[in-house]
């Protein structure tokens, strides 16, 4: 698909504030479909590829809540409906811009946890008038969500586990087509004593069971790369478990990609304990290095690791515990089996099925 062709593509993407999988799909859609992105806050999409075309609606607000609702208004207002032949929205607040911009399609990688589950950790934390404002919020903004999704034509899930909650929560069908990975970029070079913990640093990540965990296994140790972005809800949970880490933990926060994929080349395995993780790329990554995996029996790490590439375990650091001793004991056991596994979820597979769809949902048009 070229410009020649005279089929113009943009892509709506919330903010690149942190580099997260999302932020890698969409650089991935970009360059498969010679794409714009338009989006808010551009600080790390240069970190991920500086070669992408990029156009900024403006910064966000930086403080919790106030970034969402001017992502939301930037979205909502702005007008590309003449400039292009078709629009792709990526993330949660992107696609009220939907209203306007046909034919169109929205790949769907986490519907808003505090918006439409219970027990979200952060907000079980807030104080009592924080709690009643918050709940205003969530009451408005989940309606009017559900009343921009109706302008969308066309809905790509990340996963199986995501599909389902788009049935539940929106009543609308999707199709599954799972984040790219790039294979031929990660290779194994060693298993050396450490372990490896990739994603930001978010409450709903659960990073204090990680911590915890190697608190009480000091032979072990653990690398923790990832950060969190201005204005998000997570500073204050960032800033609390960085404040007391036993010394066999690091957090180094974000890393370039050759870095990280040197450190997945040389880890002993990847630790991963979000709680209803909506997909997850970190684990294909590490398989795509030779590498087991420990994550949380939850979500999307249920569609990704296997009893060949790793241990699903409970959330808590008992089994989590558990689960390390036992592949430490010989994690180069895992190899060939993850390296098939990650085969499986190759960005060629990947950009295949998302040409597939545009050309139908043009065609459609």
């Amino acid at each position: 698909m070229t410009r020649e062709k005279t089929v113009k593509i943009a892509i709506f993407h919330d903010y690149f504030g942190a580099i997260g999988g999302g932020e890698k799909v969409v650089i991935a859609m970009a360059k498969i479909l010679d794409a714009d992105i338009i989006t808010t806050d551009t600080d790390a999409v240069r970190k991920i590829d500086p070669s992408v075309r990029v156009i900024s609606l403006g910064k966000t607000i930086k403080y919790p809540g106030l970034k969402q609702i001017s992502a939301t208004l930037k979205f909502y207002f702005c007008d590309f409906s003449k400039n292009y032949d078709l629009f792709i929205f990526s993330g949660n607040w992107a696609h009220y811009a939907a209203h306007r911009h046909h034919p169109n399609m929205w790949y769907c990688h986490i519907l808003v946890p505090v918006m439409y589950e219970k027990g979200v950790p952060f907000i079980s934390e807030k104080r009592f008038f924080g709690k009643k404002i918050f709940g205003v919020w969530k009451i408005i903004h989940s309606k009017i969500d559900i009343r921009s999704i109706r302008n969308i034509d066309h809905i790509i899930a990340n996963s199986e586990h995501i599909k389902e909650k788009i049935g539940h929560y929106y009543h609308r069908d999707a199709e599954v087509i799972y984040p790219p990975l790039d294979v031929k970029k990660f290779f194994c070079k060693s298993y050396e004593n450490f372990w490896l913990s990739v994603n930001r640093l978010y409450p709903e990540k659960h990073i204090e069971l990680q911590i915890e965990s190697f608190r009480k296994l000091p032979d072990e140790s653990l690398v923790i790369v990832g950060g969190f972005a201005e204005g998000d809800h997570a500073t204050l949970y960032a800033k609390k478990i960085q404040s007391d880490i036993p010394l066999n933990v690091r957090i180094l926060g974000q890393v370039s990609e050759s870095e990280l994929i040197n450190l997945y080349a040389r880890c002993r395995g990847l630790i991963c304990t979000s709680i209803d993780e909506p997909f997850g790329l970190t684990p294909l990554e590490a398989m795509a290095s030779g590498k087991p995996v420990i994550a949380v029996d939850s979500g999307g790490f249920r569609e990704t690791v296997t009893r060949d590439t790793g241990i699903l375990v409970q959330p808590d650091v008992e089994s989590i515990m558990n689960a390390l001793q036992q592949v430490s004991k010989d994690p180069a056991r895992y190899h060939d089996a993850c390296i098939e596994r990650a085969k499986k979820f190759d960005v060629a597979i990947f950009k295949e099925k998302i040409r597939t769809i545009v050309f139908k949902v043009l065609n459609e048009r």
